[in-house]
Order: structure tokens, then C-alpha cells, then sequence
């Protein structure tokens, strides 16, 4: 039986190093929206075109996930998955295709986060954007932590 693997978290908090370790150590299949964005556009600081991108290239990575997972084999999602009704649909979905599910949360406070963006943001990696602080602010208002339930891997619905 597969394993889906969900990564919940701020951008800063460590997805892409957790996840990157999971492909290694399970194996399995990593997607992270930002490494597929990337390649496609021109002006890394146009926001409005990487919201643009986020949602269909979402799309199709859960698509190539839902194959993947159908042959046995465990995908990493490095989205972020910043509601519990994502996370929820996500489970229910995967569940329903024979998988197991994983949710890891990494909880870092908000001042951790911004002191790791910012170095971050100095020298940008591969697939890699720039967050502002301002951006941090309004998604940290945005984001729901995980519920004890949903990290024990029960059901919300």
C-alpha cells in the first residue's frame, strides 16, 4: 500500500528539506509546485502570474500523484497545505485510491520563519521564490494548524 505524504507548513518552515528526505528514505515521488513554476516563467517577481500558475500546476501534480499512487508507489506533497478542508479533501481522496496518509506539520514561529526568508531570499535557490515579510504576514493569517486529530491521521470532514 502507498503512502501519501502531505507537508504542512509556512514557506520557511522546512518542507522542501523534509520532503527531499522523504524521497529519499521511502523512496518516493517528491512534486513541489515552486520547482515545476519555476522553468515556466520569465519575471520571478511577478506575483500575480505565480498565483496564476499555482492552482493548475497543483492540477496536474495531484493527477501524476494519484497514478503514482495507484501503482504502489509513495508521493511527497510539498504544497503547504495551509487548510484543514485541503488537507481533509486530500486524505479522503488519497484514502479512497487504496493509500495511506501521512500529514507532517512543521510548526515554526513566525520570527524563525522570517530570519530563515531572509537569508533565504539573499541567495534564492533553484525553484525558489522571493517571500516579503509582508507576504509572510498575510499568508501566516491565512494558515490553520493542524488539529490533534488530523496529525493522529483521523478523519475531519
Amino acid at each position: 500500500m502507498a503512502t501519501l505524504f502531505l507537508i504542512c507548513g509556512l514557506p520557511g518552515a522546512g518542507k522542501t528539506t523534509l520532503a527531499k528526505q522523504l524521497e529519499l528514505t521511502q523512496p518516493a515521488l517528491r512534486l513541489s509546485p515552486d520547482e515545476w513554476i519555476a522553468p515556466l516563467v520569465t519575471d520571478h517577481t511577478d506575483m500575480a502570474e505565480l498565483d496564476r500558475l499555482r492552482t493548475p500546476m497543483e492540477s496536474v501534480q495531484w493527477t501524476v500523484a494519484k497514478r503514482v499512487l495507484t501503482l504502489g508507489v509513495d508521493v511527497v506533497l510539498e504544497w503547504g497545505f495551509w487548510s484543514q478542508a485541503e488537507r481533509a479533501y486530500y486524505r479522503t481522496e488519497a484514502e479512497a485510491l487504496g493509500a495511506r496518509v501521512k500529514l507532517y506539520y512543521l510548526a515554526v514561529d513566525r520570527d524563525e520563519l522570517w530570519a530563515r526568508l531572509a537569508k533565504r531570499n539573499a541567495n534564492l535557490p533553484p525553484g525558489t521564490f522571493l517571500v516579503t515579510e509582508e507576504q509572510l504576514d498575510l499568508w501566516s493569517s491565512w494558515f490553520e494548524p493542524p488539529t490533534a486529530d488530523e496529525l493522529a491521521g483521523k478523519r475531519i470532514d
